[in-house]
């Protein structure tokens, strides 16, 4: 369960900022992830905080999608911190493969 979490935390943030600029770009475009790539480095004893910097390159690959018409992907990093004890020190990182698709 506790791997489990971890991993839900990191689709969110990923679904989260691929959705942001899904919707931005005003089209209909769908996403899924293909698969998922985990490293669970340190306990996690309080609050997790989960992060995606990889906005940029999710919207260039929301406007690829629109302007192909087909399938785009690019792996999306997430990085697990729990603030509260152990600063910026990651926790876990995860790697997601995000898909998308423009839908007319």
């Amino acid at each position: 369960m506790y791997f489990g979490a971890l991993c839900a935390g990191a689709d969110l943030a990923g679904a989260l900022t691929a959705m942001r600029r899904i919707e931005e770009s005003g089209r209909k475009v769908s996403l899924i992830f293909k698969d998922l790539n985990a490293q669970f480095l340190k306990r996690a004893e309080a609050d997790v905080l989960f992060a995606c910097e990889d906005g940029e390159a999710v919207g260039a690959l929301v406007r690829r999608a629109i302007e192909s018409g087909g399938r785009e992907e690019i792996p999306v990093r997430i990085v697990a911190t729990v603030p509260e004890k152990l600063g910026d020190e990651p926790v876990a990182r995860f790697e997601l493969t995000l898909s998308v698709k423009h839908r007319d």
